[in-house]
Formats: C-alpha cells, structure tokens, sequence
C-alpha cells in the first residue's frame, strides 16, 4: 500500500504566511492613441501584517491626518517649531536692519 501525505493548508495558514513575509503586487496601465501615451496609472499593493509593513520601512499611516490624530499632533507640533524658527530669524533680521540704520546715521 502506497501512503500520500498530503498538506492542506486552510485559508487562515494561508494569510497568515502572507502577512507574515509580506507580497507585492506591482502593475502599470497606459492608454495611448497611435503611439501617444494620454495616461499612465501605476498600480502598486502590498499585503503585509502592520509589524511587516513597519519592518519594512512604511509607516505613512502614522502621519496621515485623515487616519490618525497622532498626524495631527505631529504636524501641529512641527508647524509650532517651525514658526517659533521664523520669528528667532524674524528679530535677528530687525535688529541686524536696526543696527545698519543706526550705523548709516552715523555717517551723515
């Protein structure tokens, strides 16, 4: 008698093998006239558990304020540095424009 092992694998095993090694899915579409590309829609789907994905180096899902509020503490905390940058700059040029003037007074 001839024995066959046979390996079933569920949907579940199955998914969970993808998610684990993460899969790619990469395509492009063009639509041309008579050798004129009018329009060209790059497809790009990648199926992987967030840990992957993270692994990976995606994580724009943190920083998108349609998904998350932490986006929105982010941008408002990067929006707050940057505007106190400016105004340091902002004095730093009224005084260095202050000190011309006064100095160009000198010489009259």
């Amino acid at each position: 008698m001839v024995e066959h092992s046979m390996q079933s694998s569920t949907i579940v095993d199955v998914l969970e093998k993808i998610l684990d090694k993460g899969v790619v899915i990469a395509g492009d579409i063009s639509v041309g006239i008579a050798d004129v590309e009018l329009l060209t829609i790059k497809i790009r789907l990648i199926v992987a558990s967030i840990d992957k994905a993270k692994e990976i180096g995606m994580d724009w899902w943190e920083t998108d304020p349609y998904l998350t509020s932490k986006a929105t503490d982010h941008t408002a905390k990067a929006l707050e540095e940057e505007n106190r940058r400016l105004h340091e700059r902002l004095e730093t040029l009224e005084k260095s424009i202050s000190q011309n003037v006064i100095h160009s007074g000198d010489f009259e």
